[in-house]
């Protein structure tokens, strides 16, 4: 293991609904190295998502301080936070958000486009990451062309295109049947692998027991940390 990757301290997020408060993360600690993979595992309304929104930028917070690859993303303005986002994190998501219009090679070249890359090097590089997944064939198929577990296939390399420092999913196998989940579960795994840092929100519990780490979080807060055959011997 590296040095870490993410500082979180203290964090605290409530959501306001005219005069009421409801309590989303209470005070979470969390530090994870370079190169890990770590999955956050716990029950429906814990503060999971909420959690992975919070360290990687997407939502704000009310207190605490976030460090990731070097940077106090709560500090910073939006407009350096999305390009830090941009350029150093990749997101895999439950429902793909892909581009329904797009091929895949389009989809998967889009954030590199968006930071600057010129096209071609962005198409060869998109068309490169798909070989990887798998999906050098499928290239020019639009999502609706392809399965759930192709389309996953399509977010994961348009999360690691970028080569970012670290890759957060949200229920990545959420909406896959378990061949398809299991697919995915492997390609997680090869990532993991070739050094990539994971975070992973997941009720899968084939995730939480092959991650590196699992972390269980209940009503806003850390309540075990560790290695996944305790974790979950302790639920």
């Amino acid at each position: 293991m590296g040095d870490p990757i993410l500082e979180a301290t203290g964090v605290v997020k409530t959501y306001r609904t005219g005069p009421h408060e409801v309590p989303a993360l209470r005070g979470i600690d969390l530090v994870v190295p370079r190169g890990e993979f770590l999955a956050v595992m716990g029950p429906s309304g814990s503060g999971k998502t909420t959690l992975l929104n919070c360290l990687s930028g997407l939502d704000d917070i009310d207190a605490g301080t976030v460090i990731v690859d070097g940077a106090n993303i709560h500090a910073l303005s939006d407009g350096a936070r999305t390009e830090h986002r941009a350029r150093r994190m990749g997101f895999v998501f439950q429902s793909f958000n892909l581009i329904p219009v797009f091929t895949a090679v389009e989809n998967v070249e889009l954030p590199l486009l968006l930071t600057g890359v010129k096209p071609g090097q962005a198409r060869a590089r998109a068309a490169a990451m798909l070989e990887r997944v798998g999906l050098g064939e499928r290239q020019r198929h639009r999502p609706p062309e392809l399965s759930g577990g192709e389309q996953q296939r399509v977010a994961v390399a348009r999360a690691l295109v970028g080569e970012p420092a670290i890759v957060w999913a949200d229920e990545p196998t959420g909406n896959l049947d378990s061949e398809m989940a299991g697919s995915i579960l492997d390609l997680l795994h090869e990532m993991h692998a070739a050094g990539q840092t994971l975070v992973v929100v997941t009720h899968d519990p084939d995730i939480g027991q092959t991650a590196e780490r699992l972390v269980r979080v209940q009503d806003g807060r850390i309540v075990e940390d560790g290695r996944p055959v305790d974790v979950l011997t302790a639920v």
